[in-house]
């Protein structure tokens, strides 16, 4: 009971909060462009993970005289904090003979928004012209978007999250007709926000479809639904890629691994969460599995005090996985702390470019399954005497430049740094790394041990050589 007098109190506040924001929308209408209207959108919400995936197909269709060169996609302000990526491609043709065109998507600002709304901004291919239609399909991804309740729970106890967001599309468009599907894990829904047509079966919600709906039209939703699918988030992860040039990829990867979900009470039991697994601890994850490159060698896994727990690495000519299974096993609010480093052979990760200058082909992202990486920083060590570096990535990343000084450096080593925020397996894209690079100093080094050793032995037989004493 008092869980749905707070669904209800939370449901009226938000709709007072967006019938304000339509009201204002409305004023702001008639200084708007309205040159596209939404013939049909259809919206999937995708929970069965804590990474939320949506997936919208809109029809549009351009009502207006002049061309249109781009479509906006709106979303609260609370929602776009949480918004990880959004890709967008334009279609052709029908069912087995779709064709899809990547489309280049970026965030927009927009003076006359109603409620602090923001926009992304996707340009079309062509511009559309009077009368013209085209169908848009958008994939963006949600994380830190599932309010676990309650907050704590013990180990046999289920974790039941609240998911917030509307039945109707935030949209600056007029909008014919739409329909929103959710998708939950299970079939286990504690409660869910009914509206006119509203309908459910199995493990999906059905919202719509409604019918010509204003510019901005927000109805508020809320579903508390059981989700123990582990919440694995790294709070921070530094991964260094250092490249040697006698023909090795070092790479060493610093992990803060927290377990973002409902916090756990009481005691744990280990007996109890091996006698009963299914029962006991079940939002709990005890495995932890990375996906490496293939032909990766001399893997190592440890922790704060060394190397205690399981680990199995199986490799074929596609890829690498390592299943690491920690000293124990992680509940909500628990953290693990732990590295990981291997090999990999130069030849699979470098290149030259036609124009003379050595390239390093990686992959941005992190490679755990199904986690959400807050923090990423990628160094790149270059050979010393590398200059000039430059990075082409997929998706804007922060930037900078620092120098590392290893055995036998004499001016240091230049360190490419990369950093993003709110990172998800989408963004496992390759990168590259260019700089001018000379083979001769790829001599440096082992002039510097010879040299050492050289004065060391004319040293050496000068000391026997010379006579120090005192009197014959």
């Amino acid at each position: 009971m008092a869980a749905e007098l707070r669904l209800g109190g939370a449901a009226l506040v938000l709709a007072l909060l967006f019938s304000i924001s339509s009201h204002f929308s409305l004023l702001n209408a008639s200084s708007s462009p309205q040159d596209i209207q939404i013939v049909n959108a259809e919206r999937r919400i995708d929970l069965t993970s804590h990474i939320i995936k949506v997936f919208l197909t809109l029809k549009i269709e351009n009502t207006g005289t002049s061309p249109v060169s781009e479509v906006l996609l709106a979303f609260p302000p609370t929602e776009v904090d949480h918004v990880a990526l959004v890709k967008a491609a334009v279609t052709a043709g029908k069912k087995k003979k779709k064709t899809y065109h990547p489309l280049d998507v970026k965030p927009s600002e927009q003076s006359n928004a109603p409620n602090g709304a923001k926009f992304f901004s996707v340009s079309l291919l062509k511009p559309l012209s009077k009368g013209e239609m085209a169908t848009l399909e958008v994939l963006y991804e949600l994380t830190h978007s599932l309010e676990p309740f309650p907050l704590e729970i013990s180990q046999s106890e289920s974790q039941l999250v609240y998911f917030r967001d509307s039945a109707l599309l935030l949209s600056p468009y007029y909008i014919k007709q739409q329909t929103t599907f959710i998708r939950t894990p299970s079939t286990k829904v504690e409660s869910f926000t009914k509206l006119e047509s509203t309908n459910r079966v199995g493990t999906e919600l059905k919202y719509g479809p409604y019918s010509d709906r204003a510019p901005y039209s927000f109805s508020p939703i809320i579903v508390h639904f059981e989700n123990n699918n582990p919440f694995a988030v790294v709070e921070e992860l530094v991964r260094e890629v250092e490249i040697s040039h006698w023909g090795s990829l070092q790479i060493t990867e610093n992990y803060r691994l927290v377990h973002a979900g409902a916090r756990h009470k009481g005691v744990f039991s280990r007996v109890e969460y091996q006698s009963r697994p299914a029962q006991s601890g079940v939002s709990s994850f005890k495995r932890i599995l990375a996906r490496l490159p293939p032909r990766v060698h001399s893997v190592y896994y440890r922790d704060n005090i060394g190397n205690i727990s399981s680990s199995r690495l199986r490799t074929d000519y596609q890829k690498s996985e390592l299943e690491i299974e920690p000293r124990y096993p992680l509940f909500g609010g628990w953290k693990a702390t732990f590295v990981i480093g291997y090999v990999l052979p130069l030849q699979d990760f470098l290149f030259e470019s036609s124009d003379g200058r050595r390239y390093l082909n990686f992959t941005f992202g992190c490679p755990l399954i199904d986690t959400v990486v807050d923090k990423l920083t990628i160094k790149v060590v270059l050979p010393e005497g590398s200059k000039d570096p430059s990075v082409v990535t997929p998706f804007p990343v922060e930037q900078q430049l620092e120098t590392k000084y290893t055995y036998l450096d004499v001016v240091g080593r230049t360190v490419v740094v990369l950093e993003k925020k709110n990172v998800v397996p989408e963004h496992n894209s390759p990168f590259q790394v260019y700089y001018n690079f000379k083979p001769i100093f790829m001599l440096a080094e082992p002039l510097m041990l010879v040299v050492a050793f050289f004065l060391f032995f004319v040293a050496s037989t000068a000391y026997m050589h010379i006579d120090l004493s005192l009197s014959k």
